[in-house]
């Protein structure tokens, strides 16, 4: 079995150092970086694609609402054209920094709470979908398993890398634990880990209450903003590796 490992990476901004992206770079196949709305900055994004060329890692754009103070965790109403400016802008950027930078943009990854919205909400997640399709129809959505924005992005005619979280917790309805919950998000590396290689065998989510939810498995995410993000990586790589599931990029 094969399975692509991504995180989300280029979340500095200025003299404000958020993560170990270098390290990182080493342990997944995919990175998705922000394009300046929620996190990052031009020389912070230029940066890390250098990088993650370099690495022979997957780069994608990771547009979030405009909201650097609430990381982009903060819910923010905005109409179907809005949305659709938002990511043509952010996703413009992001492939203009890629050119003068010696990489490209393969894939498009929504960010917190602008990706939790829309993996409820088809509509919403068309009209993102829909924007980033229009400035480049090859590019690979990257969706949450098994929710609207999944069905939203295959009705768009998109390739679409379905997407599960090492360390979130999931509901009975497949959507993630809200963070203000206790046990949202998951620190034991091990624990996560075997969930993990548990949830792939099955092709399924596991939720907090111990329901399956089959779905479809192309990459894992582990968030790279933590101080343990690097041994959480690490550790999940192993046992992934250890299971038999070797590590490949998608699409």
């Amino acid at each position: 079995m094969q399975i692509d490992l991504n995180a989300d990476m280029g979340e500095s901004f200025g003299a404000w150092s958020m993560g170990n992206d270098r390290a990182l770079l080493d342990l997944v196949t995919s990175a998705n970086i922000a394009c300046g709305f929620h996190a990052g900055d031009p020389d912070v994004m230029a940066r890390t694609m250098r990088m993650a060329a370099a690495a022979g890692v997957g780069i994608g754009a990771h547009p979030g609402f405009h909201d650097l103070q609430g990381f982009g965790r903060r819910r923010i109403r905005l109409s179907g054209d809005e949305l659709g400016n938002m990511i043509a802008y952010q996703l413009g950027a992001a492939r203009g920094v890629a050119a003068q930078s010696g990489a490209r943009i393969r894939h498009l990854k929504l960010h917190g709470a602008l990706s939790n919205m829309a993996s409820g909400d088809a509509d919403m997640a068309r009209a993102c979908f829909a924007a980033a399709l229009r400035v480049d129809p090859d590019l690979i959505i990257v969706a949450l398993a098994g929710t609207a924005m999944e069905a939203a992005a295959r009705d768009l005619g998109a390739t679409v890398a379905a997407e599960i979280f090492a360390d979130r917790a999931y509901e009975d309805d497949g959507s993630l634990v809200d963070r203000s919950k206790p046990g949202a998000m998951l620190h034991d590396p091990t624990v996560a880990a075997d969930r993990i290689v548990a949830m792939l065998r099955d092709q399924s989510i596991h939720s907090v209450n111990g329901k399956r939810i089959p779905c479809r498995i192309d990459t894992v995410c582990i968030h790279g903003d933590g101080p343990d993000a690097v041994a959480f990586a690490s550790s999940l790589r192993q046992t992934l590796g250890d299971g038999g599931i070797h590590l490949n990029r998608f699409g």
